[in-house]
């Protein structure tokens, strides 16, 4: 994540710290927080994610991805990349790593089964850029996703295009393909491509 991306996110990071830290403090010593592992405490770390990624599945931040509706197998991949580190932001893999690994499994299939959040106005039509071609190779014809590659449609611009810088800038190493991929993309084509796989 750039240096400006973690200004954006600061007022999020201190609300989602907030919460943490509420839910890690009794109330009052008469009463206590639920187990560890129990079904209410895992809830309210549900809770915490739905600060960033939206309660009905749109963040408020544009370069905070949609994660309802996404393939189950990707959102776990990454929730194990940001517990061991092999993916990097750093609000994400604190709250990977506060999950157990049951939780992270539970985690991905809770925003697998919700639904991908319906378009609010219409998206501009554009046209597919030449480069296009290449990713849908994975990420299949109208990038709805297929494994091993998630769902693209309908992401925000603004994540899908500073996905893509960080992939060819080396700052996200988690998938080896898609870096040696976006690389090999000029700049104004990645933006070419955001803003049309934004709009399908």
């Amino acid at each position: 994540m750039g240096r400006n991306m973690i200004n954006n996110h600061v007022p999020t990071v201190f609300g989602v710290l907030v919460i943490l830290a509420a839910l890690a403090a009794p109330a009052n010593a008469a009463e206590a927080i639920p187990n560890s592992g129990s079904p209410a405490e895992f809830n309210a770390k549900l809770l915490v994610c739905n600060t960033c990624h939206g309660e009905g599945g749109i963040a408020k931040n544009a370069s905070i991805p949609i994660l309802s509706g996404q393939q189950e197998s990707y959102l776990l991949k990454q929730l194990h990349d940001f517990a061991s580190g092999a993916r990097n932001v750093e609000v994400m893999s604190w709250m990977a790593t506060s999950l157990s690994p049951t939780e992270l499994g539970s985690a991905a299939a809770y925003f697998a089964k919700r639904s991908w959040p319906a378009r609010t106005t219409a998206a501009a039509a554009t046209s597919p850029p030449a480069m296009v071609a290449v990713c849908e190779v994975c990420h299949q014809q109208n990038f709805v996703g297929g494994l091993p590659a998630p769902r693209l449609a309908g992401q925000t611009y603004e994540y899908l295009v500073e996905a893509m810088r960080r992939f060819a800038d080396g700052e996200r190493t988690n998938n080896g393909d898609m870096t040696k991929i976006m690389a090999a993309i000029s700049p104004a084509d990645r933006q070419a491509m955001a803003r049309y796989i934004s709009g399908l």
